[in-house]
Formats: structure tokens, sequence, C-alpha cells
């Protein structure tokens, strides 16, 4: 028998539940005008539209400072905002790697002319940044990367080659790792990140295709590119302790579980299904369980019915689901949809 899963309710500030009702409607009327369809892949849904009205909301850089744009707003506000978006689907991808972690590594490392140049942008929802880390035959080793920045006049001359590079065929920007320095004892030594604008000569983008036939990933070839001084971000040969703590901001963000949300939902509707079908069997029981307290305790956002209702449930509660004899509950959700449209993919820079 597998214990219950208990999780103690949590109130937040009324102004973070007003905002929630705010992001709520907001989503309500997206999806009523059809703008997009549901997606639980946060990273390949992306919609610069819908990132240009997010940002009109004031939604992107929620707690920066209003000089860069941002809202000056708190933590929990931001978490709110986050939560109800993934857990709609909503199309937020062109706009994440920015307002995750670049714009945060601007903030903590940039200088004052760098985040007046892009936080802004971003915060509106018209600039978009990748990453530039991973490189060929370096695998998860970052310390062995390859490509150098070598020092000409006004700036660098960067040649080298990035791969897995998400989306930087729709990027404007990529923060990029590279060596200005030997490593000498210690491989973290003479890495340093620069900005690098994806328009610049001696960039060339190639697409390298998924098995499902989608294009998430990129091989960013750099020759000669030159970068200007300006564009280094922190101090010359302080890449290894800036790089990390960009992964930090990466690496912690609650998209790692709130984008499951949705296979979680069909998990449940699906094994609830089955249960009905063959009568309750204890393996459906048990996972029915499982997932349904997994999933977040709150009413999914884009509202709607459940596909099989148990019962009429009341506004902002659980709906249960019942597998002979067990009681499990789970949020109202939106209609269902077929498993094609949902996935969990994770890429990297």
């Amino acid at each position: 028998m597998i214990p219950a899963f208990r999780f103690e309710p949590v109130e937040l500030p009324p102004e973070c539940e007003a905002l929630r009702a705010e992001v709520r409607e907001f989503i309500a009327g997206e999806l009523a005008a059809g703008l997009w369809v549901p997606n639980s892949d946060f990273g390949s849904h992306r919609s610069a539209a819908f990132s240009r009205r997010l940002g009109e909301r004031g939604w992107i850089g929620m707690t920066w400072p209003k000089r860069y744009g941002g809202g000056e707003r708190s933590m929990l506000e931001r978490y709110v905002v986050t939560e109800e978006l993934l857990a709609a689907g909503a199309p937020v991808g062109s706009h994440w790697i920015a307002d995750r972690q670049s714009a945060p590594l601007l903030l903590r490392y940039g200088t004052e002319e760098q985040r007046l140049a892009f936080l802004p942008g971003i915060a509106r929802g018209e600039i978009f940044f990748c990453i530039g880390m991973s490189e060929p035959d370096s695998g998860s080793d970052l310390a062995s990367i390859r490509t150098r920045a070598v020092p000409v006049a006004g700036g660098y001359e960067v040649t080298g080659t990035k791969i897995w590079t998400s989306y930087a065929h729709e990027s404007h920007y990529a923060i990029t790792l590279v060596r200005t320095g030997p490593p000498g004892a210690d491989r973290h030594e003479g890495l340093s990140q620069l900005i690098l604008d994806l328009k610049a000569p001696g960039i060339t983008i190639r697409p390298i295709i998924n098995l499902a036939g989608d294009h998430d990933f990129n091989e960013v070839v750099l020759d000669r590119v030159f970068v200007p001084t300006d564009r280094l971000v922190g101090r010359e040969g302080e890449g290894w302790r800036q790089v990390t703590s960009e992964l930090a901001f990466e690496r912690s963000g609650p998209e790692r579980f709130l984008s499951s949300f949705q296979l979680l939902v069909e998990l449940i509707r699906s094994r609830s299904r089955a249960a009905d079908r063959r009568g309750g069997r204890a393996h459906d029981r048990a996972s029915l369980h499982l997932a349904a307290h997994v999933v977040v305790d709150r009413r999914q956002a884009a509202g709607g019915r459940d596909a099989q209702p148990r019962s009429r449930p009341r506004q902002g509660s659980r709906q249960c689901l019942r597998a002979q004899g067990s009681r499990s509950c789970a949020p109202v959700g939106a209609e269902p949809v077929s498993s094609r449209q949902w996935s969990v993919r994770e890429g990297t820079g």
C-alpha cells in the first residue's frame, strides 16, 4: 500500500491571490479568443506576440528595479504568475531564458550600460536570449570548452562552435562562455562571458532536427566574430563563477516540476477511466492515488469541465476521482487533449 503524500496548505498574501485571479482571467480570455493551444513543453511552446502581451502587463521582469523596466514586485508574486502560466500550458518559451537567467545574470554581474541596454527590452517581451555553453566533444565537461576570444582593437575576436543551443534561430542575443586565457593549474581559469549579437557577421546558425522532427536545437559556428569590449559580462577570467551562478538560476526554477502539470492531469484522467473499466484493480488505484497527490493542489488556470465528471465541484475546489472505494483528489482542469500535444523535453545551452 502506497502511503498518501500530504502537503500542508499554504496561504499566500492577499495581493498574490488577487494577482492569481487576474492571471487566470487573462489566460481565460486568451484561450477563448483561440490565440494559442495549451502545451506541456514550456520551452518549445513559443509566441513572440504572447511574450509582448505579458510584457505589456508587467509580467516579465517582475522583481527587477523599475529603472530597468521591472515592476519591483515580490518573488511570491512572480511565482504566482509563473505557476499559472505553466499550469495553463501557455506559450512562454520566447522570453523564458532571458527572464529566468540572462537578465538576473546581468543584474548581478553586468554593467549599468548593459542593464539599461537589454533589460527594458526583455521586460517588454521584445528581446530574447539563448545560452552559449555546450560545445562539440565536450559532453558535460563545460570547463573543456575551446571557443576562444582573442583581444583585438576595441574588443574580442571570437572563434569556435557551440552546440545544442536551444532556439538560437529565434533569439537576438546569446550570453556565451569563451576562453580568454589559458586554463593554468585550474581548468576553470581563463573563462569569460560575452554577449553575442546573433546577427553579427561571422555567425552561422545550423539547425539540429530532433527525432520528433522538431527544430529546437542548433549548432552555432563562430568565425572571427567581433564582440565589443563593452559586451564583456563581469570580469575577464571570472566566467566559471558567473556561469555556475547562471546555471543556478536555470536549474532551480519552478518549471522543473510545473511544466509537467498537464501531463499529471492527463495521467489522473486516463488511470481513473482505466480503473472504472477494470473494476478498480489495485495497480490502477495505486497509480491514481499517487498521481493525484503529486499534482499541485490548485485548479488548473484554464478552467473548464472534467472529462468524466464524478461530481460537480465548487469553485476553486478539487475534483475527486474514485477508483472502487479509494478517493483521490486532483485539480479541476481544462478539456482533455490528445497525448500528441504533450511532451517532456529538456535542453541545454
